[in-house]
């Protein structure tokens, strides 16, 4: 499996490409290849582009939460797809339901801007509580559940289920796990479900306890004394070999893991690959 990122908050400093308060990243598993979430702009195209990569055969699009940052960049590649609207081999679009609920924040538009009917018009669309393996190795997670007494305390803005206002606790955040020989690799979003819930559930779900790598954001902004100190205490435990913690992720935050985990540098044009 090879993840390349298209879309962060940074760019690598030898790498001549563009950020922006977002994520997306590319990824190809077997004959697969697979989009993760696609940023606030047409920037995720613009730096595939530049790095030689081709969005025009993509197999899925996966979305793991619907957060503008994450989402908005979909506009763009409808358009791009617009010959391909009625085509039998659409690409298939992997999203929890409650990501294309309106969210609201401040009374501004926050959300996924799409109903399902549209969408249908460009993927074949797959909207699952369930987790779904998108190839033998590869798993969307589907929702996750929340174990854990220290993440996830606090809403974002409101959303509607339903046609019932509520406070929004991102029940639709979801990840990907890849299984590679030498253990799991977690590729989130936003991790509003909590990093560690996330990866609690990975392990139970893939039947591994063995992390090789975590990779995307960890909604670590400003976190409270209790979740950075509990976050620090459960990596430390489980150990993994690398983790590369961006997009959502403090500098005080990171600081803070790097004295318990390899935490390694991210930015648009990084590379990783596994087995």
């Amino acid at each position: 499996m090879k993840l390349t990122v298209l879309v962060d908050n940074n760019t690598l400093i030898d790498q001549y490409y563009f950020g922006e308060p977002g994520l997306s990243f590319f990824i190809e598993d077997e004959d697969k290849k697979i989009l993760f979430d696609m940023g606030y702009s047409d920037l995720f195209m613009k730096n595939a582009c530049e790095m030689g990569i081709s969005l025009s055969d993509i197999s899925y699009v996966v979305l793991s939460h619907g957060h503008l940052d994450h989402s908005w960049g979909l506009s763009h590649l409808m358009e791009s797809l617009e010959t391909r609207a009625h085509k039998d081999n659409k690409i298939t679009f992997i999203a929890h339901p409650l990501a294309l609920c309106t969210k609201t924040h401040e009374g501004e538009s926050i959300g996924f801007k799409y109903s399902e009917e549209e969408l249908k018009r460009y993927f074949n669309v797959n909207l699952s509580k369930s987790p779904i393996w998108i190839s033998e190795k590869l798993v969307y997670l589907g929702q996750i559940e929340r174990t854990n007494d220290f993440e996830n305390k606090s809403s974002i803005g409101i959303t509607m289920v339903e046609n019932v206002q509520e406070d929004d606790f991102l029940l639709d955040d979801s990840a990907l796990v890849y299984k590679s020989n030498n253990g799991l690799v977690i590729i989130t979003g936003c991790s509003h479900s909590g990093i560690c819930n996330i990866i609690e559930y990975a392990k139970k779900l893939c039947s591994e306890e063995r992390i090789l790598d975590i990779i995307g954001g960890f909604h670590l902004l400003c976190p409270s004394q209790s979740q950075l100190i509990n976050t620090q205490q459960y990596l430390k435990e489980i150990n993994p070999v690398a983790v590369h913690a961006c997009h959502c992720t403090d500098l005080p935050s990171k600081i803070a893991l790097s004295k318990v985990v390899d935490l390694q540098e991210v930015g648009v044009g990084l590379t990783l690959e596994f087995l």
